[in-house]
């Protein structure tokens, strides 16, 4: 595979033994869109089970006696709910209530907590941090570069990893937890409990320099159950049928957590977090947009940034952040974000693609949920 100037996970030297494989740029990385097809790797997390690499994404740890009360001003959910084991999903939030970043928090032990970034913001995140860190109390460290993250999803994930842990059950794990201490046939790991895809699934956080290892592992003890490594396209695919928001779309710093529907992860009543009194006077004031989603009536893919229309107006009432057609469900769908009184489902709007305005009607979201689809298979 060729030199490039963009970065590249410890991974990146083994993607050449598959034969498919196809790199794209990802915020500067050098990062596979897919293996053997999206379609094909799509299929595999929803029926069996796949194999990312996503050590791309940003690890920072954070510690001392001030920890916690410095991520309680720093994020939108309520940190003081953590204990040791634990993981938290939750919110970077500017002053006027826009979004730095979403991640995820694990607390590690009393004082010690795993913050878990995406990648293309490990600078912003990292610098936003660094401005608001007390004086004293509370210590930080960007282990990005030497942390390595594998995640198996699929229905299968479990059965696939459970004969590797040694005296360890990653079964019973319960959603959003994590054993701290893991060993995947016999490589030291952080095993986590959270997923991406709208299946069930585990992250594997690894060293840096044990992650060709454990792959080859995965890879090996996935083979009889249909394991597959899949890529980035799939995993947009998966996230978006699961209506998991994607920063840069979903979020930003133009679109608050409200407008994005996460109200759950945002404890206004709890936590004194920055952003939360614009937050506060966006619910008083009524939130003005909404993430909704669309199925097609007329034939045609929304795509991001297409903008939307109320029946017969000129003027768009908001825009699709994320389109396909999606492989599990077979319609052509969209998350757009519109103004509030063009969010009831049922109501049907216009999405102009390539200069022609074609008809969608809103849905409930999300358009996926494993236990309702596996009852009509």
């Amino acid at each position: 595979m060729s030199e490039s100037a963009l970065r590249r996970t410890p991974l990146y030297s083994g993607y050449a033994r598959y034969e498919g494989v196809r790199c794209i740029d990802f915020g500067g990385w050098e990062l596979p869109v897919q293996f053997s097809g999206i379609q094909k790797e799509h299929e595999a997390v929803r029926e069996r089970a796949g194999l990312f690499d996503v050590s791309h994404m940003g690890e920072f740890f954070v510690e001392g006696p001030e920890a916690e009360r410095f991520l309680q001003r720093m994020t939108t959910n309520d940190a003081t709910l953590l204990e040791p084991g634990k993981a938290q999903y939750t919110l970077l939030c500017y002053p006027d209530g826009g979004v730095v970043d979403d991640l995820l928090i694990y607390k590690l032990d009393e004082e010690k907590y795993m913050l878990v970034v995406n990648a293309s913001n490990i600078e912003k995140d990292w610098e936003w941090l660094l401005q608001h860190l007390p004086a004293e109390g509370v210590a930080m460290r960007n282990a990005s570069d030497e942390t390595a993250l594998l995640a198996v999803q699929g229905p299968l994930a479990s059965s696939l990893l459970s004969p590797l842990c040694e005296g360890q059950d990653p079964g019973a794990l319960r959603p959003f937890t994590f054993i701290r201490d893991a060993r995947v046939a016999g490589i030291p790991v952080l095993l986590s409990r959270t997923g991406y895809t709208g299946e069930d699934g585990f992250e594997l956080y690894v060293a840096a320099e044990h992650a060709e290892a454990l792959w080859d592992v995965l890879m090996d003890a996935g083979a009889p159950l249909g394991l597959l490594p899949a890529g980035l396209g799939a995993r947009d695919t998966l996230r978006f049928e699961a209506c998991l928001p994607l920063y840069g779309q979903e979020l930003g710093p133009d679109i608050t957590p409200l407008e994005a529907g996460l109200n759950r992860f945002v404890k206004l009543e709890q936590s004194d977090f920055i952003g939360r009194d614009a937050l506060v006077q966006q619910r008083k004031d009524g939130i003005p947009r909404r993430l909704v989603g669309l199925e097609m009536i007329d034939r045609g893919i929304p795509r991001t940034h297409y903008p939307v229309f109320a029946e017969g107006s000129e003027e768009p009432i908001g825009e699709v952040t994320t389109g396909t057609q999606s492989p599990t469900l077979k319609k052509n769908l969209g998350l757009a974000i519109l103004a509030s009184r063009y969010t009831e489902p049922g109501t049907i709007v216009e999405v102009d693609i390539r200069g022609k305005r074609l008809k969608a009607k809103v849905v409930p979201l999300p358009f996926y949920r494993r236990n309702e689809s596996r009852a009509k298979r």
